[in-house]
C-alpha cells in the first residue's frame, strides 16, 4: 500500500458526553478488524481509559491527538506517522463536537479539521424522532470547516422509531447510516480511575457484542465509502536530539500505566527504555532516569507496601542523586505513605517527606501549564487524593496555570534530582531531561 492511496479515516463524534460515543467506537474497531482490517485508533484530549478500550477492541495501541498539550503540526505529524500502516483509521471524539477548554480551542472538531478527517455524528435518539433534524443541522452548519458526513442514532426503540430519524437526517443534509438498539448490556462502566486491567480484559465481549449489531444495523460500507481520504504524507519532525545515549527505567504494571505512547517513543530516542513492575517487587534497573507514571496505585496499596526491594531500590537511586521524574500516582508512591479513604496507612517509598491520602476523595482535574527554569511544559491533572504535608514538608519548584492562564494550587516538589507532581506531562516534542536543569 502506497502512502497516496485512500483509506477510510473519520471523527466519531457527538452533541455531548454519555452519548455512546466509545461505544460506538469499539464496536467500530471490532468490527474493521473483523473484515480483516488494520485499525488505527486515536483518542481526543488526555484520556487514558478509553485508549485502553480501544487496544482491546482492535489488538493496537491507540494514540491520544490533543491540541493543548500538542502543537497542530505536532498533532498532524502523529496521526500521519500512525496512519502509514493502518486500513483505516477511526479517532474518538471527547466531550460535544465542539467543546474545547476555551470556546472550541482543542475540540473534536479542531482536530479533525487539523488532520483533514470527516466526522460521523453518533445521537443519542432516546425520547426524540423528527426534531433531531433541527439538531443535525446545526452540527452540519455551525462550522463551515467542519465536514459531517453522516450520522448514527443510538438506543434506537425500533424501526419504526428509526423511519422517523432517517427521515430527518435526509431532510437535514446528513447520511444516515444506521443506528444502535437500545440495549442493557452495552453500556461501558463508569469511568471512575479505578477500572483494572483485569475488569478490562473481562470486558472483551463488549465490542463482540456491538461489532455484530453494527454489522446487522449500520451501513458500514457506506459509512467506510463516505470517509475514504488520501492517507496523510508523513513529515519530520524538528525535534531537540540528545546529545548522549540514556538509560530510562519506566515503571509498567497494573498500578502504574497511565503512559502516553508518545511520550515512551520520545523517551526511546534518547537511548534504552526498560519496564520493571513495582507491584512483583522487582528492583530498579540501573538507570540515568526513572520515570513512575500514573495509575492506581490505592488499589495495590498492600502489595505495594510488601514490594520492599523495589522500595528500598528507588531510595537508593533517589539518595545516590539519580534523576526521577514521578506523575500523580508515582509521586504518590514516593511519599513515606499513602492512607486509605479509611485512613489506614501503607509506607511507600519514602523519598519525599509527604503523604498521600484517598480520604475525603473529591475530583481536581483540568489541563496545566507547567513553567520551570523559563520553560513551558504542558499537561493535564485528574486525580481524586491529595499530598498531606510534613511539619518540613518538601521544597517546591515553578508554578502552574490552568488552559485560561489562570493560577492552579498544584505544587511540584523537588528534591534533588527527584521531580514530583499531580500534572501528567506530555514532553514527546520536548527533551525531558530538561526538566531537570
Amino acid at each position: 500500500m502506497t502512502p497516496s492511496t485512500s483509506i477510510p479515516q473519520l471523527l466519531v463524534a457527538a452533541g455531548s458526553s454519555g452519548s455512546g460515543k466509545t461505544t460506538f467506537t469499539l464496536g467500530l474497531l471490532r468490527a474493521l478488524k473483523k473484515r480483516g482490517l488494520k485499525v488505527q485508533s486515536f483518542k481526543c484530549g488526555p484520556d487514558y481509559i478509553d485508549p485502553k478500550f480501544h487496544h482491546l477492541a482492535s489488538g493496537r495501541s491507540s494514540i491520544n491527538l490533543d491540541l493543548f498539550m500538542m502543537s497542530s503540526e505536532h498533532v498532524r505529524a502523529v496521526y500521519a506517522r500512525h496512519a502509514q500502516t493502518a486500513d483505516a483509521t477511526i479517532v474518538e471524539g471527547v466531550m460535544g463536537l465542539y467543546d474545547g477548554y476555551v470556546r472550541m480551542h482543542g475540540s473534536s472538531a479542531e482536530v479533525a479539521r487539523t488532520v483533514g478527517i470527516p466526522t460521523v455524528l453518533l445521537v443519542d435518539a432516546r425520547s426524540s424522532a423528527y426534531s433531531v433534524g433541527a439538531l443535525l443541522y446545526g452540527f452540519k452548519h455551525f462550522r463551515q470547516d467542519t465536514e459531517v458526513v453522516g450520522v448514527v442514532f443510538n438506543r434506537v426503540a425500533s424501526e419504526n422509531h428509526y423511519r422517523f430519524l432517517r427521515e430527518a437526517a435526509e431532510d437535514a443534509g446528513v447520511c444516515p447510516l444506521g443506528y444502535i438498539p437500545k440495549a442493557k448490556l452495552l453500556e461501558i462502566p463508569s469511568r471512575h480511575l479505578g477500572l483494572s486491567l483485569e475488569e478490562l480484559e473481562r470486558m472483551d465481549a463488549l465490542p463482540e457484542e456491538v461489532a455484530q449489531m453494527l454489522e446487522e444495523h449500520v451501513d458500514l460500507d457506506r459509512l467506510l465509502s463516505l470517509c475514504s481520504r488520501p492517507r496523510p504524507q508523513q513529515v519530520e519532525e524538528a525535534l531537540p536530539q540528545p546529545t548522549s545515549s540514556r538509560r530510562i527505567a519506566i515503571a509498567r504494571d497494573e498500578a502504574f500505566n497511565f503512559i502516553y505512547e508518545e511520550n515512551v517513543l520520545r523517551l526511546k530516542a534518547f537511548g534504552e527504555v526498560v519496564f520493571f513492575s513495582p507491584l512483583r517487587d522487582e528492583p530498579l534497573p540501573q538507570c540515568d532516569l526513572l520515570y513512575l507514571p500514573g495509575g492506581y496505585p490505592e488499589f495495590y496499596l498492600t502489595e505495594l507496601a510488601k514490594a520492599e526491594h523495589t522500595r528500598r531500590s528507588i531510595q537508593a537511586h533517589a539518595e545516590a542523586g539519580g534523576k526521577i521524574l514521578a506523575e500523580c500516582g508515582g509521586m504518590m508512591y514516593l511519599c513515606q505513605a499513602i492512607r486509605d479513604e479509611e485512613g489506614r496507612s501503607y509506607p511507600m517509598c519514602g523519598v519525599l517527606d509527604l503523604e498521600a491520602t484517598m480520604e475525603g476523595m473529591r475530583l481536581k482535574l483540568g489541563y496545566r501549564k507547567l513553567y520551570v527554569g523559563g520553560t513551558e511544559w504542558r499537561g493535564h491533572e485528574f486525580h481524586y487524593s491529595s499530598i498531606v504535608a510534613s511539619v518540613g514538608g518538601e521544597e517546591t519548584t515553578g508554578h502552574q496555570l490552568t488552559a485560561r492562564d489562570e493560577p492552579a494550587p498544584t505544587l511540584l516538589y523537588r528534591k534533588g534530582n527527584v521531580l514530583a507532581g499531580y500534572t501528567h506531562l506530555y514532553f514527546a516534542e520536548q527533551d525531558p531531561f530538561a526538566l531537570f536543569d
